[in-house]
């Protein structure tokens, strides 16, 4: 129920609803006044005198309300929109916090009891809201409601609550959006300006929904012409089309008078269910304008009729520029969505250029859809004469044509983007703005798949507490000669669709959930079609041996689901309903069998637009209960609905490739319990194994770094920012060797000056391979070494189900000895410790924050692997490895040594260890030393010292901060200026 819709509202509470509805709507520009006072002035002014208007009548009425009711939701509404203004000129409050609750609560003169009730119903939200990372910019949007109008995202709005988003969403993608558009250009400055920016979103996580309301809050403002690049293939431009017609274009403007079976979604359900908005009438006779669409679902761009007559913006006043407000006011907004094609977007620019002068007028808008996807320039600068790609070319044509054009990227993997050259004026690299949105509440990402840190001990995870055993089967290759893991998928999918049903039966929420339009299983092992033919054949053979109307599948069936099924939804449910046991669940069993296969074509191969074209794998024009089966066309952006079952085996060398395999992501309303991923162990990339599970929980890991760095540098210190978006590549993490952020060419650009660590565990990898660069290091170390203790000590941690052990040579280094040692250490790449060593430089100097280092040598238990190094006669362990990343090596350390390591430093708590309480300091750090011998290289009782690569890690005191509150300093190579750098300070 929304604002609209009151007719459930016994009589004297739609009194109370419309009184209510009048106050509160009379406090959103100036914020929250008494609630008395105005209830009063409105109860007279619309003849509700005799309405009980005092706060205890409010109290009764919402205390026994349906979470639905009207009152409640419009009191829900108001208070999530004053709860996240971040402009709010009535508060000095923070958004989000009780303070601005409290201030909300003082400002409508509420008494105790209501404040207790309103908050107990509708509690402050805890959504974070966007991390922005902004060059500094000119503040424009304090004049909007003196500019412009407020027609289509207030619509947007109203339809999302309608769709079921609950205030706290709408208000924080408001929220969300008004922090992109505040960041382009004023549309009615005289003075052009390009913004450039980037919003960063999760894998299917609503990232149109977010772009939706930058076009709703930017057409408002006065942008008159928007572009969307709507992907590569047909089926996500349609989709996307179809999106923004149905939630902001709206029926009057596609249909612009004509008659309803004239419309291209004639055919189209939700357009018979009257889903699509509705305006009540052409926006532009209602004072508002309209929006002329110059694409349709059906219908990419395409030269004009009659030259360019569509796309030629009138203007009232003719002497004055487009983007005057006298003119943008009265002016119809022009949409297209348009594929990431060359040829498509070659026409664009052929008709564009017909426009001549008033191009230089037009405020526009170019949103770019997968932005990381055909839109940035993978040719290298270092070749001379190097062209662009054919996409990037063209959307660089676009922006030179129109100088008041704004660019915004969407992505869910941004490192290409980010890692894009910021001196190329012709590029699309954020310079402006990089935007990182929450988490949306209900989704399913990377974390959900994962057990992350988890301090439960593995053998006490249970399908309550773990997040693998819940949703996680694993598939090894052993199982696959007789397709075990592969039938047992096809039974999970048979079986979870059999509840589908049961619970459409169990009638509406709490239990029950509706229909259920769609229900998918996904097999992905292989991007070549010969494989999607074979991988077709193989499952159609298994669906029709399956037996599943006889007892042979009805035992396989009840078998998985005692152990697997029920047990899962028995703790993972969330209050839909349950079959009691299989016998309830069985006679729903043939009903889904028969929503899957009852054409006799339970599965579909995705691997062509063709597919998808010819409508069999569209899911906006008919439900689909199916098994899917593709490769790249399954992947980047295309929605895979009701997805419940996936079986993934295809591997991919960098990880913005494979995080966008991970169509498992997304919302799963009313049957989270149900999705399960069964994932390859031991697949083959090139002649390497590697483990996908293990490969996606890397992703997550840097994915989530990416995150909490731009969060961590997003605080503004004396109100300036800490960082640009020239600034961002040297945060992007690598947790796999073999799994780059983004393909080689993309990855380019800026250079770290220093980096902050205290009480975390740093590895620099970059040692030399020279063998007077190797005897010039372990030179510098020998006195270290001989410096050691006689006698090991022996440490131990215990955390995490684990018990970690080490025995070690120990001595203290004063900041003093330590620091000339390490500037004097030659690299084979300086530029991986030069950041860690200005770190170390500062907190060593006055006032210094570590008083002293401690010096670790771990030992071997056994007495193998030990030699002398240098001229000592002492032997010591040394530990076999190799260069796994060119110059650079894989992992230094061993797992074993860290835990002792961080609690000495004093960055993680005291398991209880006398030994390792023994050594900790608060201004204490820690050096642990790995003298590192190569393959191919002799070790016997003395290690040569021009072989021997004398390798350390480090944890600095977790109390060494630094001087101020910064995180970081970088150099930005500006390539136009060749070697030059500009230093960030």
């Amino acid at each position: 129920m929304t604002t609209e819709d009151t007719s459930a509202v016994p009589s004297a509470h739609g009194d109370l609803y419309d009184l209510h509805d009048a106050a509160l709507a009379g406090m959103r520009k100036k914020g929250p006044k008494p609630l008395a006072r105005a209830l009063r002035f409105y109860a007279e002014d619309m003849d509700h005198e005799g309405t009980d208007l005092t706060e205890a009548a409010l109290r009764e009425v919402l205390s026994t309300a349906h979470t639905d009711h009207a009152l409640l939701w419009l009191w829900r509404r108001q208070l999530a929109d004053w709860d996240f203004d971040s402009r709010a000129a009535w508060t000095d409050t923070e958004p989000r916090t009780e303070e601005r609750r409290a201030a909300i609560h003082a400002g409508l003169g509420l008494e105790p009891e209501t404040r207790k009730v309103l908050d107990t119903l509708i509690p402050v939200s805890k959504l974070t809201g966007p991390v922005v990372i902004s060059r500094e910019f000119t503040p424009w949007r304090g004049r909007r409601e003196q500019q412009g109008h407020h027609w289509y995202w207030p619509r947007y709005a109203e339809l999302l609550a309608r769709k079921g988003w609950d205030a706290d969403a709408v208000a924080n993608l408001d929220e969300a959006a008004e922090r992109v558009v505040e960041r382009l250009a004023d549309p009615t400055a005289e003075q052009p300006y390009q913004s450039r920016g980037l919003v960063v979103g999760y894998v299917q996580s609503g990232k149109t929904a977010n772009f939706t309301g930058v076009i709703a809050k930017a057409v408002d403002a006065g942008y008159r012409l928007v572009i969307v690049l709507g992907g590569t293939l047909n089926l996500l431009r349609a989709q996307t089309q179809r999106r923004l017609d149905m939630e902001l274009v709206g029926r009057e403007n596609i249909l612009r008078g004509a008659s309803e079976v004239e419309s291209d979604y004639a055919a189209d359900e939700a357009w018979v269910q009257d889903k699509f908005l509705r305006h009540g009438g052409l926006p532009s006779t209602r004072g508002a304008f309209d929006i002329i669409r110059l694409t349709t679902r059906d219908n990419d761009y395409k030269p004009l009729a009659q030259g360019i007559g569509a796309l030629e913006i009138e203007k009232r006043e003719q002497t004055l520029p487009l983007y005057d407000p006298r003119n943008l006011r009265h002016s119809a907004a022009r949409l297209m969505v348009v594929k990431k094609n060359k040829s498509v977007l070659a026409k664009l620019v052929k008709d564009l250029k017909k426009i001549g002068p008033l191009l230089s007028e037009i405020p526009v808008l170019i949103i770019d859809d997968e932005s990381d996807e055909a839109s940035v320039n993978t040719t290298s600068p270092s070749k001379p004469d190097a062209n662009r790609t054919a996409i990037n070319e063209k959307i660089s044509e676009l922006l030179q044509l129109m100088p008041r054009a704004q660019y915004v990227g969407y992505t869910a993997t941004p490192f290409a983007n980010v890692f894009i050259d910021p001196s190329d004026t012709e590029d699309v690299f954020p310079r402006d703005f990089i935007l990182s949105l929450d988490r949306p509440a209900g989704y399913m990402g990377v974390q959900d798949f994962h057990d992350l840190d988890s301090a439960i001990p593995p053998e006490e995870r249970t399908f309550a507490n773990s997040q693998e055993k819940a949703h996680v089967r694993d598939v090894r290759k052993e199982d696959e000669e007789d397709d075990v893991c592969l039938r047992e998928a096809m039974d999970m999918f048979v079986l979870t669709a059999a509840v589908k049903v049961y619970r459409e039966c169990a009638g509406p929420e709490p239990l029950g959930t509706g229909h259920f339009r769609h229900h998918t299983m996904l097999v992905h092992e292989s991007r070549l079609q010969r494989d999607h033919r074979e991988l077709a054949a193989k499952l159609l053979r298994l669906w029709y041996d399956g037996g599943y109307a006889g007892p042979s599948g009805r035992e396989r069936l009840r078998k998985l689901y005692d152990t697997d099924v029920a047990p899962v939804s028995a703790a993972r449910a969330d209050g839909f309903a349950v079959p009691a046991d299989f016998e309830e669940l069985a006679p729903h069993i043939g009903a889904a069998w028969m929503r899957i296969g009852g054409n006799e074509n339970p599965v579909i191969v995705v691997n062509g637009d063709q597919d998808i074209e010819r409508g069999e794998a569209d899911f906006d024009r008919r439900g689909i209960w199916k098994i899917l089966v593709g490769g790249q066309k399954l992947s980047r952006g295309y929605t895979v609905e009701g997805l419940t079952v996936t079986y993934y085996r295809r591997s991919a060398g960098n990880a913005s490739t494979l995080m966008q395999m991970g169509r498992w992501f997304g919302f799963r309303k009313g049957y989270r319990d149900l999705v399960r991923l069964y994932i390859g162990r031991g697949e083959t990339l090139g002649a390497k194994e590697v483990d996908l599970y293990e490969a996606f929980e890397a992703i997550c890991r840097d994915e989530e770094t990416f995150r909490e760095q731009l969060k961590q540098y997003a605080v503004l210190i004396d109100g300036r920012p800490q960082i640009t978006p020239a600034q961002v590549p040297p945060l992007v993490s690598q947790h796999l060797p073999w799994l780059k952020p983004t393909s080689r060419e993309k990855m380019y650009n800026a250079r770290l000056v220093e980096v902050r660590s205290p009480g975390k565990w740093e590895e620099p990898t970059a040692y030399p391979k020279t063998s007077a660069a190797l005897r010039h290091n372990t030179g510098l170390w020998t006195p270290v070494l001989d410096g050691l203790s006689t006698e090991t000590a022996a440490f131990t941690y215990e955390g995490g189900g684990k018990s970690h052990r080490f025995s070690a040579f120990t001595d203290f280094l004063a900041p003093g000895d330590l620091m000339p040692l390490l500037r004097s250490l030659k690299w084979q790449t300086g530029q991986q410790f030069e950041p860690h060593l200005a770190y170390l430089e500062e907190i060593s100097k006055s006032p210094r924050q570590v008083d002293d280092w401690l010096v670790l040598a771990p030992q071997h238990a056994g007495s193998g692997r030990r030699a002398a190094i240098g001229s000592s006669d002492r032997s010591f362990s040394w530990f076999s490895r190799d260069r796994r990343r060119g110059p650079l090596f894989g992992a230094i350390s061993e797992p074993k040594h860290r835990p002792a390591a961080l609690r000495i430093a004093g960055a993680v708590p005291s398991c209880g260890d006398p030994t390792t309480e023994r050594y900790v300091a608060e201004r204490r750090g820690v050096v642990v030393l790995y003298p590192l011998v190569e393959s191919g290289v002799e070790a016997g009782g003395r290690l040569d010292p021009g072989q021997v690569v004398m390798a350390f890690c480090f944890v600095a005191p977790y109390s060494a901060e630094g001087s101020d509150s910064r995180v970081v300093r970088f150099t930005t190579v500006d390539s136009s200026r060749e070697d030059q750098a500009i230093i960030h300070v």
